[in-house]
């Protein structure tokens, strides 16, 4: 895995403060579009279907799991990569990641794929059966961030993710009463209609292009309307240590400030 020096920026002051009042970074150039080619190529030969067969493009959305397989291992450990998440979590405070995953591949079709509802990524309680019982707290129990990872070109008609900018101050407010227990999807989704005035921004870009976006950002699927199918991963960044909102502001990171600035 790349080696970084602790000092290293990838991320402007005006970028971090737009982490911090709009719960994303988009960073361009991420990693290197030969390894997004060769991890479509994996994909591929686990999807079932024929690349230039639209044909067998069948179902709207087809979902593959981890893959350790070496492209998608780099892609994820870029220096460029772990300097960003030096910044917005903290140096030392963060897992660098083993396996890249989950893939929603979405095609172009015209069905509804069924998943395409608001909502935040839960981070504990995966244990339990529904995944309407998997739960978020105050603090981000067991993830650091909610990462996007173009594996292909995402354009506007690509089914590109939907982010409700500002969405995650909202969010750490709903949680912030329930302390350490959180509250479960099934609560929150009752909840996420407040979010509902947030800017919507879609999360296009080029393959090799990553999304860092605040755990607690409210975002959606949609139907794709383009061409070529739409490959993309969304892995947790794990934290080392858990997050902490009682830190010295100096030393507090931009994910923890985020939600402080959504209590004061």
């Amino acid at each position: 895995m790349p080696d970084h020096d602790a000092g290293t920026r990838a991320l402007s002051d005006a970028q971090i403060q737009h982490f911090i009042d709009d719960g994303f970074v988009r960073i361009d150039q991420a990693f290197p579009h030969a390894l997004a080619q060769e991890a479509r190529s994996i994909l591929w030969r686990d999807l079932g279907c024929v690349p230039d067969r639209p044909a067998t493009w069948t179902q709207p959305v087809v979902r593959l799991g981890m893959y350790a397989e070496r492209p998608f291992v780099e892609a994820a450990n870029t220096s460029v990569l772990h300097a960003a998440f030096d910044q917005l979590v903290g140096a030392g405070r963060w897992l660098p990641s083993t396996a890249m995953g989950t893939f929603p591949v979405r095609f172009p079709s015209e069905d509804d794929p069924g998943d395409t509802g608001w909502h935040v990524d839960t981070s504990f309680d995966w244990e339990k059966p529904n995944f309407m019982d998997w739960r978020v707290n105050v603090t981000s129990k067991g993830r650091a961030l909610l990462m996007l990872f173009l594996f292909s070109d995402v354009g506007e008609d690509d089914a590109p993710t939907r982010i409700r900018a500002g969405s995650h101050l909202d969010v750490a407010r709903m949680l912030a009463p329930h302390g350490e227990a959180g509250l479960a999807l099934r609560d929150l989704v009752e909840l996420f209609p407040q979010t509902k005035a947030r800017p919507e921004i879609m999360a296009t870009g080029d393959a090799g292009t990553v999304y860092l976006c605040h755990p607690f950002l409210v975002h959606a699927a949609q139907p794709h309307r383009g061409k070529q199918p739409r490959f993309l991963a969304q892995p947790p960044l794990l934290p080392r240590e858990p997050l902490r909102l009682d830190r010295q502001p100096e030393v507090s990171s931009p994910v923890e400030i985020a939600i402080l600035k959504a209590l004061a």
